[in-house]
């Protein structure tokens, strides 16, 4: 059996964010069975843990011996067992691997960037000082990602795994409107969040959070 770690709460701010729901939802894709593996910060920090996870994140990926961490690399793993996310044909296959690099090296870095300083350090003068620039680009990726998707519902010919980690990338800027102010972005996120296997993965990652939410939270 699969087992992937998640949290079992985070703020709100990150309910729908953390990365175990890639994995979450390329599992569903694949249609691949699993169980989580609910864990607390005791956890993270723990040397039982960190044995699996050297820095202490989420999620962790085993299955029949393998443990495996970092939610890309993870990701890959489950798309090499599935035709829905990874096409069998060499270029192909070598385009959508592209994307799932594009995704996490191309976008996300800047991406996650903004959304630290945007959700973290808000009132910090530094943050204000270099959101500018942060926002400045994000918006040039975000419109080179726009004019390649002009016209074309997935990245290439059809969804892939490139698209499920592009997708989840867009998501972190939920708090702006930087992705709904270019048209062809926005619909190409909301075509991603309507497959049924995100919205599967999506309603498993927050059901922990409503249940083991703090008072008052």
């Amino acid at each position: 059996m699969i087992t992937v770690t998640a949290f079992r709460w985070v703020p709100p701010f990150a309910q729908g964010l953390v990365r175990d729901l890639r994995v979450r939802w390329a599992l569903e894709e694949a249609g691949l069975r699993y169980e989580e593996r609910l864990i607390g910060r005791e956890d993270q920090v723990s040397e039982s843990y960190r044995r699996l996870q050297p820095f202490g994140q989420v999620p962790v990926y085993q299955e029949d011996g393998l443990t495996l961490f970092e939610s890309g690399a993870i990701v890959l793993h489950i798309a090499e067992k599935s035709a829905v996310l990874m096409p069998s044909e060499p270029a192909a296959r070598a385009r959508a691997i592209t994307w799932m690099f594009a995704a996490l090296n191309s976008l996300e870095p800047h991406i996650q960037n903004l959304a630290t300083i945007d959700l973290f350090h808000p009132n910090e003068e530094w943050a204000k000082q270099r959101r500018p620039g942060a926002v400045q680009v994000v918006e040039k990726k975000l419109d080179d990602l726009a004019a390649w998707l002009d016209g074309r519902e997935w990245l290439e010919d059809r969804f892939t795994a490139g698209d499920l980690l592009v997708g989840s990338v867009l998501r972190i800027l939920r708090h702006t409107d930087l992705v709904a102010a270019r048209p062809a972005l926005e619909a190409y996120r909301l075509r991603c969040e309507a497959r049924p296997a995100f919205q599967k993965a999506l309603a498993d990652q927050l059901a922990p959070f409503a249940k083991n939410a703090p008072p008052g939270s």
